[in-house]
Formats: C-alpha cells, structure tokens, sequence
C-alpha cells in the first residue's frame, strides 16, 4: 500500500510541475500592444509578473496578471516563482496609437516562393517502362520548399528543370524546407522515353490571385490586406513567399453565394497598373509598401483611428467593399460575437451581413471580399476574413490591432 501511496504522491508532483512547464513555455518572449492596451499573462498560483526599469521592480501586476499600458516604448516583465526563482522576461513593446484610411478596392496579387514549393508527388515512367518513385525515402513532403540542388539556388521551377537535367542520371544533393527547418538530401533522377531526368516531384513558383486592400497607413505608406494568408491550392499551407506585387485588378464577374456553394469575385490581374509590394505573408494578412498611390483610389478624409478591442461593440457596424469596377461602396453589418483573447487565428468576431443591396448583390459574404475594413463609430474595427458555407449572410473578421501589429512588426 504504501508503494502504491508513494506512486501516486510522485506521479501527482510531476503532473504540478508539467502543468507549470506549460503554462511558463505558452508565455511568449515578446509581446506587442498598442498604447492603452492591456498586458494580459494567465499565469498560474505562485507566478508572479513585475513591470520592470533597468533590472529594477517598478510594479507588480493585479491578481489576475493584467496591466494597461498608455506610454509608447520598450518595457519589460519580469516573472518569477513565488517571488524568489527567476523564471524569464518577457519583453513588451508598446506602440503609439495609429490610424489608417481604409481602403476596400479590389486588387490583384501575385506572389513568388522562396525557392521551389512541392505541391503533389507522382511515379515516373523510365526508358525501360519501369515504374519509379524516386522522391521514397528521402523525406520530402508535400509543402516543402527546394531551395537548391547540388549547392546551386533554385529560385524558378524552370531552374529546377535545368539543374535536375544536368546531372545526366546521377544522385544529386537537395536541399528543402520542412516546417521551418533547412534539411538535406540525395535523390537519384529517374531518366525517361523523351530523354529527360525526372524526380516525380509536381512544383509552383508563383501563385495569383484577387483580394481586398484593407487599410492603407500614410505615416509608412504601407497596407495591409485579406486579413488571411495565401495558402497553397495543393497543400493548404501558407506560402513562403520571396516577393510579390500587388496590382489594380478589372472585375469580370460577381458570382452570388447561396447555402452550400460561396460566390466569388471574378477579375483579372493581366494588363494593370502597379500598386505595390509585398513584402509578407502571414496567416493574418499581406503586407506591403505602396508604390502607385493613385491606383489605390482612396480617399484621404477618411483617415481614423484604430479601435482597441474594449472599443469593439456588438451591434451595428459597416464594411467597404467594391462589386464594380472603381466603386467603392459601404454596406450595414452586425458584430454578433466578440472573441476577445483571441490572439491565435483571424476568427476574431462574428458578423452578419444585414444590408439588403448587398443581401442581393451578393447573398452575403463572398470570395473576393476578404479584407474588406469593419468599421464601427468613426473607427478601424478589423476586416472580414471567412465566410461560413452554409450561411453566407454570416463570416468572421479579424481584429484590426492584430493586424497593425503584424505589419509593423515585419516593415
């Protein structure tokens, strides 16, 4: 009984200490907050979090590890276990309160990889009618990124080709992307009937597309759009882009959403005048530098500030968007849900869409409308990022200090 006893005694203690683990590694080394924000760590019975000057305690934190922070600048949070062990500091920067002018135009985007991206894998047929899989075993998935083979960078997939087909049937080094990570390998290419070297490896370089410019910030001539990543068709991952353009698009068609079967914005982005670059794509938008003011067609009266997220309310907002080519217009939604800790997807409120112009134009939200800016009394709320499939009256927007965040923190 008492072996048992003592099991259960240890195993309870190593439980404690793994739940403590946790709770101090979902903590993040830095965190970036607007001025007026709160610095919001959930930690656990015995943590404690100190504002910091120079290494000296300034303040401790409420009960609930929360402090509101309205002076730009660096500062730091100290945390420790029961005031005596030193576990990490967690460095804040605060930023000033912005404002953008928000935009709503449809634009075109055209983005190019960094280095080659795998989408799909298949057998290749040899000269001697032999079916191969060259690619087995050597670790590639669908959704790396080749960036080189025998120590030569491969930017296209028309380079890949070209340096696969030198190699005259000999194994050659890869090099490739996989979660983050640089890795290695050797591959030996399968010859065919047309004399060529293959790998069975389908690859992109580029991918093109149609969205919604969101905000445009004068103070760093830059914007932000979609509110969501461009991820690829094939693999669903976000692409790892090397650069990008961003271009005015022509409207072709808008096809109505109903239950089941979301509508779209068709245009193209052939034949049109340059916006900008892009410069990042992340899973809460693209951003980028504008180059071509005027193709944006924006209206510089219309400048606001940013709504923290104790400003959001639920109820009646609107958003800008553009069905016709060069209009832009507003149209009447409702903020039905807010999440506000929500700090890990671009789910952060629920919308409806209630304007009746729209209801027909477009039976609510559709594709080609991500981006378009939420806007609630005079202020830059956030941007719609989903539509559900089965409601298209309803989506989802992503908080627009998430955003400002993320383009200011890869300028």
């Amino acid at each position: 009984m008492k072996k048992v006893f003592w099991k259960i005694i240890l195993i309870s203690i190593l439980l404690v200490l793994y739940t403590y683990i946790v709770s101090i590694q979902s903590i993040p080394d830095n965190i970036v907050i607007f001025e007026g924000e709160s610095i919001n760590l959930r930690t656990m019975l015995g943590l404690k979090a100190h504002l910091t000057d120079k290494n000296e305690i300034v303040e401790t934190l409420s009960s609930n590890q929360t402090k509101t922070i309205n002076n730009p600048g660096k500062t730091t949070v100290k945390l420790s276990l029961f005031e005596n062990i030193f576990l990490k500091n967690v460095n804040v920067d605060v930023l000033p309160k912005a404002s953008v002018i928000p935009v709503g135009s449809i634009a075109g985007i055209k983005l190019y990889t960094s280095g080659v991206l795998v989408v799909g894998m298949s057998e290749i047929q040899g000269i001697d009618n032999k079916k191969y899989k060259p690619y087995e075993n050597t670790g590639i998935k669908e959704g790396d990124t080749i960036i080189s083979i025998n120590n030569t960078n491969v930017e296209t997939t028309e380079e890949l080709i070209e340096e696969v087909n030198l190699c005259n049937g000999q194994e050659i080094g890869i090099k490739y992307i996989h979660d983050d990570k640089t890795l290695q390998c050797s591959i030996k290419p399968v010859q065919t009937s047309k004399n060529e070297y293959k790998l069975g490896l389908w690859v992109r370089d580029s991918a093109a597309g149609v969205g919604t410019v969101t905000f445009y910030e004068p103070s760093t001539q830059s914007f932000g759009a979609l509110g969501h990543g461009i991820t690829d068709i094939d693999t669903e991952q976000l692409i790892n882009i090397e650069s990008g353009e961003f271009v005015t698009t022509k409207i072709l068609n808008v096809i109505k959403g109903e239950s089941g079967n979301p509508g779209k914005i068709q245009g193209t982005v052939d034949n049109q005048k340059n916006i900008g670059s892009i410069y990042k794509n992340t899973k809460f938008g693209i951003y980028g530098k504008v180059e071509n003011l005027s193709s944006l067609n924006i209206d510089k009266s219309k400048e606001m500030p940013l709504a923290l997220r104790d400003e959001i309310k639920l109820g009646n907002a609107t958003i800008m968007c553009s069905l016709e080519n060069g209009k832009i217009e507003e149209y009447e939604i409702k903020i039905e849900k807010i999440y506000k800790e929500n700090d890990f997807d671009n789910k952060s409120m629920l919308i409806k869409v209630t304007d009746k112009r729209l209801l027909e134009k477009t039976g609510g939200i559709i594709q080609g409308m991500s981006g378009s800016p939420i806007i609630q009394n005079g202020k830059f709320v956030g941007a719609v990022t989903h539509v559900l499939v089965n409601n298209p009256e309803q989506g989802y927007g992503v908080f627009g200090d998430i955003m400002l965040k993320q383009m200011k923190s890869v300028q």
